[in-house]
């Protein structure tokens, strides 16, 4: 097992590799991810009102 102090140097050295996104980037795709979020909401919401309206019109005509 690694001294504290080497394992310290050992993580600074691999932060200092990463590749931080710019700010442009992250904008970007928080908004693609915000999109695509209200689609899949409104897609499913589509979905369950179909369902449900369905199920009723069976219910219905069997009850």
């Amino acid at each position: 097992m690694a001294n504290p102090l080497q394992f310290i140097q050992q993580v600074r050295s691999e932060v200092s590799k990463v590749v931080w996104p710019t700010r442009r980037e992250v904008l970007l795709t928080t908004t693609m991810v915000v999109i695509m979020a209200a689609v899949l909401a409104v897609f499913f919401g589509l979905v369950d009102l179909g369902i449900r309206s369905g199920l009723q019109g069976i219910l219905t005509m069997f009850g």
